[in-house]
């Protein structure tokens, strides 16, 4: 239960609820225990008309009497355990979403080094499953031990008024009880843990099969994955009947507990009311009926446990993640991720400076930037091109604060970057990724995910300038056309052009394109840069490109080679040098004018 103390916030935060439901379970119990009273009453009663000759007419009268009163209790106590459902298991709704939220804005705030270490499908599964077994927890688990305890409470109480030692002899298999459930519980707990853990590896292995659908498809590889498929879900399905074997036993040791109980009222009962001890044979049809009634709770305790044990290791595994503390943190307190609460905003120029900066990358020890040193001024544009791998990317993820350096300076406006507010340095930046990600979701919401308040007017001038316009009206949804997961809908070209009209619809102070523009033909692209001249004329640009064309323009070009400046100047300047970029240079002419 060490895992689980860390709901006990909730269980402040809906303290009303609960205690609310305590009060409806203590109330319903009450109320449902007349019925036992009641019968035994009547049995009396059938007794006297036997042994004192009691008028059939009075027998009758008070049947009725009794049978009036047993179904009115019996109303009341189910009416009062239907406002207990509604208060507990409506608590642990508010609880599973809260804490779903919570993950999630975790998940929101955890760097780049979190997200390589863990598969997509595990983290899936540990805000949908893994959550969803906390809620049986807080609800019915939780529900059906309070209903548990007060009945054997209160009914223990009044079968102790009725019989003590009768009492004794039906509690006599409870230890018993005790020790069962200790014991499956400790394998329920290790069983379902396993289970948990291999479930994700299900998740995960089906996600990336589904992401990656269209290799597998070209590739012809349908019934190998389908195989491998088949192994994880047969591992899988053996792990879940491991974990059912044991909880199988729960209901059939608690049914046949309760059975002896039975018959041990039965027989010490009888043998009680033959002695003399017992003066009523409805003493003991109440004791049967006390018996009955804790059948449900005693029944349910191996559910409950079951719910507790898995709830458990759930917890377990979310507090995993909830436990790591991001690498890349806010230094200033000034706003929160959603930018509430915010008593001052940092206002981003768009100076930007490395001085002698390193980098390497923890997860694979690869050194990405050896003194890096460079200078951009707001309203300049730097280009900065190299071979695959040369580490151009790496400085574009530095700028927006992915990752944090060790060695040398970055500067914002004169500013270490670490002492700017996070989340403001953000919201001053346009990115427009290598790898253009795109939603499932309208081209337009898309578009405006850069600037959710944005006009349609605003959308269509951002994909005019991104010169995506012209595509986007053939479709026959226009703005409105729902893209597949990732945007599979568009090609390659339209997928970087959407993302560039979501860059710029934003009118960010800083501008990053990390060769995004790798998909469009030479024309598209020469349009492009001309508006993008235009739009970033007063704004930060970093263009990170492996074609000459979109970096001629620009104030500043470095040229990068297995993560060191080996050249750096203008467009001008390092054509009539001989290098790297004269060779490039010459290279993308020819090939231009061979086609």
């Amino acid at each position: 239960m060490k895992e689980l103390q860390y709901l006990n916030k909730y269980f402040v935060k809906y303290k009303f609820h609960f205690l609310l439901g305590i009060i409806m379970t203590i109330a319903s119990q009450i109320f449902s225990l007349y019925t036992p009273k009641l019968i035994s009453k009547s049995f009396m009663v059938i007794e006297d008309f036997h042994k004192n000759g009691l008028s059939s007419q009075a027998v009758k009268a008070e049947l009725i009497h009794n049978i009036i009163w047993v179904l009115i209790t019996t109303l009341i106590a189910g009416v009062l355990r239907f406002l207990m459902r509604q208060t507990l298991i409506v608590m642990s709704r508010h609880v599973e979403f809260d804490l779903k939220n919570e993950v999630f804005k975790h998940y929101e705030v955890l760097d780049q080094n979190f997200y390589k270490r863990n598969r997509t499908g595990d983290l899936m599964n540990r805000i949908s499953e893994d959550v969803a077994k906390v809620r049986q927890y807080v609800g019915p688990a939780l529900m059906y031990s309070i209903n548990t305890f007060i009945s054997f409470t209160v009914v223990i109480i009044y079968m102790y008024n009725v019989s003590p030692r009768l009492t004794l002899y039906t509690i006599l298999p409870l230890p018993i009880l005790a020790f069962i459930i200790f014991k499956l519980s400790q394998e329920i707990n290790k069983r379902s843990t396993i289970f948990q853990q291999y479930l994700s590896t299900v998740f995960s292995f089906t996600q990336e099969i589904f992401s990656g659908i269209r290799v597998v498809k070209a590739y012809g590889l349908e019934k190998q994955y389908k195989n491998n498929l088949d192994d994880i879900a047969s591992e899988s399905k053996a792990k879940s009947l491991s974990l059912a074997g044991v909880q199988s036993l729960f209901g059939p040791l608690m049914i046949a507990l309760i059975g002896i109980s039975n018959l041990i009222v039965i027989y010490f009962g009888g043998m009680m009311y033959i002695n003399g001890t017992i003066k009523s044979i409805g003493t003991i049809a109440e004791f049967i009926l006390y018996v009955n009634m804790l059948t449900w709770p005693v029944t349910s305790i191996g559910w409950v446990s079951s719910l507790v044990q898995e709830a458990e290791a759930s917890q377990k595994r979310i507090n995993e993640f909830l436990k790591i503390e991001p690498n890349i943190k806010n230094k200033t307190t000034d706003s929160n991720p959603r930018g509430e609460k915010a008593n001052k905003k940092t206002t981003i120029q768009g100076d930007i400076e490395f001085r002698n900066v390193s980098f390497t990358y923890e997860d694979t020890e690869i050194t990405a930037l050896k003194g890096i040193s460079f200078t951009v001024k707001k309203g300049e544009t730097l280009a900065i091109l190299g071979k695959t791998g040369s580490g151009k990317s790496s400085i574009l993820s530095l700028i927006t604060r992915m990752y944090d350096i060790k060695e040398g300076t970055i500067t914002i406006d004169g500013k270490k970057i670490d002492e700017v507010n996070l989340y403001d340095l953000r919201k001053s930046i346009g990115i427009v990724p290598q790898d253009a990600f795109l939603f499932s979701d309208t081209i337009k919401n898309n578009i405006k995910f850069g600037k959710e308040n944005a006009t349609d007017e605003e959308v269509i001038d951002a994909a005019k300038k991104a010169v995506v316009h012209n595509n986007i009206i053939h479709f026959k949804k226009q703005y409105e056309t729902i893209l597949g997961e990732r945007g599979i809908t568009l090609s390659g070209g339209q997928k970087q052009r959407v993302s560039i009209a979501r860059a710029i619809i934003k009118k960010p102070e800083i501008v990053l394109f990390d060769d995004c523009l790798s998909a469009v033909d030479t024309e598209t692209e020469e349009q492009i840069l001309n508006n993008l001249l235009e739009i970033t004329k007063d704004k930060t640009t970093i263009i990170v490109s492996h074609r000459v064309s979109s970096a001629k323009n620009a104030d500043k070009i470095i040229i990068i080679d297995e993560g060191q400046i080996i050249q750096e100047g203008t467009h001008n300047q390092l054509v009539n040098q001989k290098g790297y970029y004269a060779e490039l240079y010459l290279k993308q002419l020819s090939e231009k004018e061979l086609n």
